[in-house]
């Protein structure tokens, strides 16, 4: 499956029991994370399932993911059933840990969230996994997990533990050849430090982020898109590289097969207008 990759960096969750969302969520988002799990009270998970069912018709394949509920928890045939019912990009795997886990979602892409040590400590094996499309990573179940009591410090950065977790996973996916997608923004108010987190994000590897406000889409996508500064070096690099073999200098610097790989990089994430 690594060929798969989420329709746009801004991956919105919104509760499967809340059809009345449904149509906001695929205006404001790229992509949909229709979620059966955590999103939606334990009551309410027949409810969720039906609701999707009768909204098949509206859903958008290319740009619907589907969260099942964890193994376990006693809705796994239940969520299987709803899937085949429907047309969708995408399933995501809660509680993600066990590679074998994975197979019993074919044919369907795979996107494994590592949110429990096991699963962190798992993200090479996952990715390896046949039908895992991509690695995802949840701090919060992770802290929980683990017996801790915050994700973040008083300066609202990870705390070494997530730090690590955060790597492990886009290392993990990388290695494999299959994307990665950075964790949900919990400060629903804090779009400074959302668009911090995101240029993080897609500087070091993330192709994308969950979301879990619709506010939050455009400063997502905004942190995605290269400045047109950057834009311009990408372009110029291509343009050196063309030259000829070997490495090249640019404005003073060293320029080889990294950096090139790299220019490409911010020119796939480029408006199509500014690519060039």
């Amino acid at each position: 499956m690594d060929d798969w990759l989420p329709p746009g960096p801004a991956l919105l969750f919104c509760p499967a029991d809340r059809p009345d969302r449904y149509a906001k969520a695929y205006d404001r988002a790229d992509g949909v994370i229709l979620d059966l799990e955590d999103g939606v009270a334990e009551g309410d998970k027949d409810k969720a399932r039906a609701a999707l069912v009768a909204a098949r018709a509206d859903l958008d394949p290319a740009r619907t993911i589907v969260r099942i509920n964890a193994a376990g928890t006693g809705h796994r045939q239940a969520d299987l059933e709803t899937l085949e019912a429907l047309d969708v990009s995408a399933v995501m795997l809660p509680k993600a840990a066990d590679p074998a886990e994975i197979g019993t979602l074919a044919p369907l892409p795979v996107i494994a969230l590592c949110e429990t040590a096991a699963g962190v400590l798992a993200a090479p094996e996952l990715a390896r996994a046949p039908g895992c499309a991509a690695l995802t990573w949840g701090a919060e179940d992770l802290t929980a997990d683990i017996g801790g009591s915050s994700s973040r410090g008083p300066d609202g950065a990870y705390r070494e533990a997530m730090r690590h977790a955060r790597s492990t996973v886009l290392l993990a996916a990388a290695a494999a050849g299959i994307a990665a997608i950075d964790a949900i923004w919990l400060a629903i108010k804090d779009l400074d430090g959302l668009a911090a987190e995101a240029e993080d994000g897609v500087a070091g590897g993330f192709v994308a982020k969950l979301l879990i406000h619709p506010g939050h889409v455009e400063t997502v996508r905004a942190a995605f898109r290269p400045s047109a500064e950057r834009v311009d070096w990408a372009r110029r690099v291509l343009a050196a590289a063309e030259s000829g073999p070997g490495a090249i200098q640019l404005d003073g610097q060293m320029v080889d097969a990294p950096l090139i790989a790299q220019a490409r990089r911010v020119l796939a994430l480029a408006a199509p207008e500014d690519r060039g």
